[in-house]
């Protein structure tokens, strides 16, 4: 659907190198950090900068040199960009009568595109009066109103509060299960990312390093700056010992042996990737809770710190262990710094990625 190749463009220090193929009806995600080059990428899909060089195809035909609006494509800002002076159903139109869509026509595409976003009763409305996001869902329904091959959407959730970016991510969802549409949306945001994607590329330093499907991007990340990034708050130098039928045995230091599955071989070193949530944590005395996990360790808590629902535990077990437990499980077990604990995960939760 949307080829992408050799894609280069300089922007004063800035450089972006890029090559990506995005699946018709794909709800691709593209997640860096802040000034990865994720907003300059969709803006020359759109159209809106010469390349430096490289081209960009869509349905198998050449568009590099073609102007935004002979390229088919809805574009959605995380500040909306609502036109002032119109009210919310000229706005929803404005895209159709650029296309000379003969009066009858646009009035029953805006009243259908209004009824899929659950926004008619703000036909009337000017931007002015609406929320952050009203004024989100007014701006999707203006760039698919004219129903483009591909969506285009930049940090759209980003300058919303909690509840509203949840209400939207959902409507996301539904839309693009509804109307099929490829999309490219990016963000710095994990949750985001995970809960929309169909596919993930993450983009760091102008070049996008790694593409895979959710679970894979955040299960298996393939270099350590991609496994900080995606949330994997334990990573551990180590060295494989040894390896038996697949299962590998690591020395992560002070006597500590982890066990994984990988293929790495004995005098292998290699950074030892675990994800807070798949790590268990027990009390000494606490017999219903043992786990059966390949690997344990005895350790102090030295961190806990609330995230709402959520605590995030610091343990010293020889080697520092983040962990993420519920707060009813954190204070069922009475845990607070200085709590001697057992942690425990299984080998399937480590990744391993060659140091």
């Amino acid at each position: 659907m949307i080829e992408i190749k050799n894609l280069s463009r300089d922007w004063k220090e800035f450089s972006l190198r890029i090559d990506l193929h995005v699946k018709k009806g794909e709800y691709f995600v593209i997640l860096g950090p802040t000034a990865s080059g994720k907003t300059l990428l969709l803006e020359l899909i759109a159209g809106f900068y010469y390349l430096g060089g490289g081209s960009i195809s869509i349905d198998g035909r050449d568009v590099t040199e073609l102007p935004p609006e002979q390229r088919d494509i809805g574009f959605v800002y995380q500040d909306y960009s609502l036109f002032p002076h119109l009210n919310v159903e000229e706005n929803i139109e404005f895209s159709l009568k650029l296309k000379k869509i003969p009066t009858g026509k646009r009035r029953q595409r805006v009243e259908e595109i209004m009824g899929l976003l659950g926004i008619s009763q703000l036909a009337d409305r000017y931007s002015i009066t609406l929320s952050g996001g009203e004024q989100q869902r007014v701006a999707l329904a203006r760039a698919i109103a004219s129903e483009p091959r591909i969506l285009l959407l930049d940090e759209p959730l980003s300058a919303l509060d909690n509840r509203t970016q949840n209400l939207l991510r959902d409507e996301l969802k539904r839309i693009h299960h509804e109307a099929g549409l490829t999309t490219i949306h990016v963000t710095h945001d994990q949750t985001e990312a995970m809960m929309l994607a169909d596919r993930i590329g993450v983009m760091m330093d102008g070049s996008i390093v790694q593409i895979g499907t959710p679970e894979e991007v955040f299960g298996k990340p393939i270099t350590g700056e991609v496994a900080s990034f995606v949330g994997v708050e334990n990573i551990i130098d180590g060295r494989v010992v040894s390896n038996t039928n697949g299962l590998a045995t690591i020395d992560a230091g002070g006597g500590c042996l982890i066990d994984a599955i990988s293929s790495y071989t004995e005098g292998d070193t290699v950074r030892i990737c675990l994800r807070p949530e798949d790590v268990t944590i027990t009390t000494e005395n606490d017999s219903v809770r043992k786990s059966s996990a390949r690997n344990s360790f005895s350790g102090v808590i030295n961190q806990v710190t609330l995230l709402g629902a959520m605590v995030r535990i610091g343990i010293d077990c020889e080697f520092p262990l983040m962990v993420l437990i519920t707060k009813r499980s954190a204070s069922e077990l009475g845990l607070d710094v200085g709590s001697d604990v057992v942690a425990s995960f299984k080998a399937t939760a480590v990744h391993l990625i060659k140091a």
